[in-house]
């Protein structure tokens, strides 16, 4: 497992279902394609539920597609880090991903 540093853990409750290693909005959502985000999620939540967001640090998330190191990334549809394509940088990646599915560390 790749090591975190985490500077800054806050909650927001939850406005819909939310999955552990994925970007969520500061309205309490798993963030969209390219929307600004709060943090990473630390835990898969329930609608209602306080969310654990990770909000600066060197932090886990999931890819969405191939990322190479260094690269700004932002979330894709399902709040997962992509390269930036015209969204909001997220942060940057510390690692690469060769295929969606697999971790990253997010410097943000």
């Amino acid at each position: 497992m790749l090591p975190e540093i985490i500077s800054l853990l806050g909650s927001i409750k939850a406005t819909a279902a939310i999955t552990k290693h994925r970007f969520v909005t500061r309205s309490g959502a798993q963030a969209g394609n390219g929307v600004a985000v709060a943090g990473v999620a630390d835990d898969n939540v329930a609608i209602g539920e306080q969310i654990p967001v990770k909000a600066r640090g060197w932090i886990l998330v999931d890819a969405g597609a191939a990322v190479a190191i260094d690269a700004e990334v932002q979330s894709d549809a399902q709040g997962r880090a992509i390269t930036l394509a015209g969204g909001i940088a997220a942060g940057r990646a510390m690692d690469v991903a060769t295929q969606a599915g697999q971790k990253i560390r997010v410097d943000r």
